[in-house]
């Protein structure tokens, strides 16, 4: 098969490394990351991530990007023309279907939270934020999403910030972007992490997140990380793959994902060296949730020298966060429209845009005059919450590993991976056998339905991954003929 020609590419392989940690560095990752990390044992929780992101995070981010190279196009056009270049049933294009529509849904939502962010810089700066107590500050962020005007001019300023940039194109908008904001965000958290260093409680910030308490290592705390590992590095929402499709030639797919996943974890720990520092200094407590960023941390920063030029910087870093993962949900529409259609970017961005802004004046809606419309017992913004994170991505997930692992021909992944044998091994057993396991546990406990305790009863997940390994091995070629669809 001829290789499609590619469109668009990176101008240099950190243009790839800064999106995609653009990408996976959102709003969730800088306060949750870090409060599970110091939740769960600290040093041992992070061994234990990472010993996650190596079983789910690096192979299935290796794979979407294998494919997306290897297709040349948007998760629906890059699936469909590798599934051709294997013989296979185009039914398989419906994976990047699912994964497009899932980082489209996601956006929706997203606005509304990259909102505050901006909002609560502007707030910082003209006072917006003084208050005596936490509560007080819960009042002003309920009055903020109360108000539809104001929440929704703040997301609306999010999408269109974020569609002008993808409508410039990959090199031109996202890379350029990225090329600033990345390293802007990195500054900016030293800079947080130094102030931090004077707040009185830097030892016990560092303590909270790095002190290794191997007793806190349970089944709840081993799900956490195996749910973060998955959803941190944005998988199964159709960026990654579309990001992956801009790779040039030669570049090391492996290499890179490891840069990925290494400043992606280094961004998150510094967050939490920044904040905790500061939580702790005014005796407030870290598990306050998304509270911690837009309560708790404006209260801390009117009770330091010079807190509210800190605050101005902390807010304005967590917008920089949101703003490129923002971008990486709508490229795969924008890519699909433009590639598959012939729309020009800026008319593709347009129309897209176009639904994003309605879909999303929904779920802002949800916070204040359609706050009692909760169909089954969530308002419109938890149900794309809950689809999205809960279903679609998940489920796209396992497709994914199961489409590489066992539909498609060993040489096509094993040249565009371009792995050593011992290297391609570990991969194909990892896709094959290990990360499917792993994912659903992740859907199943996610959904509730997980009825046992992964580590007070780990032969269960040791036993099904075998199970699996020795039924794949011994059935792989009829398995293999029904996915091809021959």
């Amino acid at each position: 098969m001829t290789r499609e020609k590619p469109k668009n590419l990176w101008l240099s392989r950190w243009g790839f490394i800064l999106a995609a940690t653009g990408s996976a560095v959102g709003l969730g990752n800088i306060w949750k990351f870090p409060y599970i990390t110091g939740e769960y044992g600290g040093g041992a929780f992070v061994l234990m991530y990472l010993a996650c992101i190596l079983a789910i995070g690096i192979p299935v981010m290796m794979t979407e990007i294998a494919v997306g190279r290897r297709g040349r196009g948007s998760p629906i056009d890059a699936i469909g023309r590798v599934v051709h270049e294997n013989n296979g049933n185009p039914l398989w294009k419906a994976v990047g279907g699912m994964a497009m529509l899932s980082g489209f849904l996601i956006l929706c939502f997203y606005v509304v939270v990259a909102g505050w962010a901006f909002a609560y810089t502007w707030k910082m700066l003209d006072g917006s934020l003084a208050a005596t107590s936490v509560e007080a500050l819960g009042g002003v962020f309920e009055a903020h999403n109360a108000n539809p005007w104001q929440l929704g001019g703040w997301s609306v300023l999010v999408a269109l910030l974020t569609l002008w940039i993808v409508a410039k194109g990959v090199q031109q908008g996202i890379e350029n972007a990225v090329r600033w904001m990345m390293p802007g965000l990195a500054l900016m958290l030293v800079a947080l992490v130094g102030y931090a260093f004077t707040s009185g409680s830097f030892d016990a910030g560092f303590a909270f997140l790095f002190h290794f308490d191997a007793s806190k290592i349970t089944g709840e705390a081993l799900l956490a990380a195996l749910g973060h590992a998955f959803f941190t590095l944005s998988l199964a929402s159709g960026a990654i793959l579309t990001y992956g499709s801009y790779v040039p030639d030669g570049q090391s797919i492996a290499r890179t994902t490891f840069m990925v996943a290494i400043c992606d974890t280094l961004v998150a720990l510094l967050a939490g060296l920044a904040i905790f520092p500061i939580i702790f200094a005014n005796g407030m407590s870290p598990s306050a949730g998304p509270g911690l960023i837009f309560m708790s941390l404006p209260l801390a920063f009117q009770q330091m020298p010079f807190g509210t030029a800190f605050g101005v910087l902390f807010f304005a870093m967590v917008s920089i966060a949101a703003l490129t993962s923002a971008i990486s949900m709508i490229e795969a529409t924008v890519a699909y429209l433009n590639e598959q259609h012939g729309i020009s970017r800026l008319h593709a961005a347009i129309g897209a845009g176009a639904v994003l802004l309605v879909i999303s004046l929904l779920a802002m809606l949800s916070f204040n005059l359609l706050a009692g419309w909760t169909p089954l017992g969530k308002n419109f913004f938890d149900w794309l919450d809950y689809l999205t994170s809960r279903w679609m991505m998940p489920l796209g997930g396992i497709f994914m590993v199961v489409l590489a692992g066992y539909a498609l021909r060993c040489d096509i992944l094993r040249e565009e991976l371009n792995l050593p044998p011992t290297g391609y091994a570990l991969w194909l057993f990892m896709v094959r056998y290990v990360s499917p396991v792993l994912i659903l546990v992740v859907f199943l406990n996610a959904l509730g339905w997980l009825l046992f305790d992964p580590v007070q009863r780990w032969y269960w997940i040791a036993g099904a991954i075998g199970l699996l390994a020795v039924a794949g091995e011994l059935l792989r070629p009829r398995v293999t003929s029904v996915l091809i669809g021959r």
